[in-house]
């Protein structure tokens, strides 16, 4: 069968670690054969019904949407994969996802945008370094978006540390987006992680079959090492939260004594404008209009009144 428009690579494992790039999706020496196809190509699900995988495995294969999941189905294995995005110009947290048919010979790996970690598994298979087998493709496969989310959690960490120490030395409206947007990426990733490791542990108690020990035993370890993703990016959330607090707490700090400092001026000029409201009255009977001192007297009156009030604030230690 001639390589379809869907097909990005085709290759032949050569059982050593090595392996080379074929036209045909079928090769006729048998050896353990690894397809790579993009499914936004409209002759996806059409190659892969003519393969003789099951339609219900193909509809999962090429959907819109999947959630990270493992499901045996007749004689192969099917698995839904995400990977921190690493395409150039696009957002790693909106994670790619990869889904992959894996039977004792043959891996079908789909993709709708480019996965970094399957590129390079295949660059290590043409370098004469990569999988001997197809269940070793997987396993690599799934090695590889570890590295990757592990990566980009190292980078989160090290964003969240450094916003720790500098927190004090931000502008306001800047700290309150950029700690918006570390939230925003911890729990986009986190939502598929975590379904992520439930299904590598789903894998390596059913994949027996497919898998042997050594494999079995490195995905168990890859299961393992999501726990601890989820669990970093828990505590990474919790650091984004306490962060939160703080620049709230600082917010509301910067308030009070705005409000604090009106206050105070408020207290000793509320009896100034209070007496010359009074005396500013244009009515008849005001006392003083014929007194050329009246305005001194007056004045005299305000200033006392405010100085009064200035020492009686700050015995009460209110300032």
């Amino acid at each position: 069968m001639a390589a379809a428009d869907s097909v990005v690579f085709c290759s032949v494992l050569d059982g050593k670690g090595g392996g080379r790039d074929v036209d045909s999706a079928a090769p006729s020496d048998k050896a353990p054969a690894w397809t790579h196809l993009d499914f936004k190509e409209a002759d996806a699900r059409q190659w892969l019904l003519s393969k003789g995988v099951d339609e219900q495995v193909v509809e999962t294969l090429v959907a819109q949407e999947s959630r990270p999941r493992v499901l045996a189905h007749d004689d192969g294995l099917m698995t839904v994969m995400r990977g921190i995005n690493r395409n150039a110009g696009e957002d790693p947290e909106d994670m790619v996802s990869i889904r992959i048919w894996l039977t004792a010979d043959e891996i079908l790996t789909v993709r709708q945008r480019k996965v970094r970690a399957a590129a390079e598994v295949h660059d290590l298979l043409l370098a004469g370094k990569g999988p001997a087998s197809a269940a070793e493709t997987m396993v690599m496969i799934v090695d590889r978006l570890a590295e990757g989310a592990g990566e980009f959690i190292d980078k989160l960490e090290d964003g969240v540390g450094e916003y720790e120490e500098s927190l004090d030395e931000r502008e306001t409206g800047q700290a309150r987006a950029e700690l918006s947007a570390i939230r925003r990426e911890v729990a986009m990733v986190r939502r598929y992680i975590a379904p992520q490791r439930a299904a590598l542990e789903t894998l390596s108690r059913q994949g027996a079959k497919w898998f042997s020990d050594d494999q079995l035993y490195s995905l168990r370890e890859l299961a393992d090492q999501f726990l601890r993703f989820v669990e970093d990016l828990d505590l990474l959330r919790e650091r984004a939260l306490v962060l939160q607090e703080e620049l709230m707490n600082r917010i509301s700090q910067e308030q009070n004594t705005r409000t604090y400092l009106f206050t105070v001026v408020a207290t000793i000029f509320l009896p100034i404008t209070f007496i010359s409201g009074l005396f500013g009255m244009n009515t008849a009977g005001l006392p003083g209009l014929e007194d050329g001192r009246a305005f001194w007297i007056v004045s005299g009156v305000m200033a006392v009144t405010s100085i009064g009030i200035i020492v009686w604030l700050r015995l009460k230690r209110w300032f």
